[in-house]
């Protein structure tokens, strides 16, 4: 495995990093398209900010999340967790 470092910034395109391991990374302001995540985990991770679109979210998992303002087709998540639990058996 070749270990790289850099402050400056990557351009990476038509490559298959499957497997790659990336920690203590500042990708913020970074663009992915086209991307496979698949499979991938994301733990500790800073997703504030973040815009997805025309994206594939089937299976996913999300656990121990801030939701604070986060929205679905505009619908804060936090009030759509609210009715689902207010409609639950007591």
């Amino acid at each position: 495995m070749k270990l790289h470092q850099t402050t400056e910034p990557l351009e990476v395109t038509a490559s298959r990093l499957k497997g790659s391991i990336f920690q203590d990374v500042d990708m913020s302001g970074t663009s992915f398209e086209d991307v496979n995540l698949s499979g991938a985990q994301l733990t500790n991770v800073n997703l504030s900010g973040l815009r997805l679109s025309d994206a594939c979210l089937a299976n996913v998992a999300i656990s121990d999340a801030a939701l604070q303002g986060m929205t679905i087709n505009g619908i804060l998540v936090t009030d759509l967790l609210m009715a689902y639990e207010a409609q639950q058996p007591k």
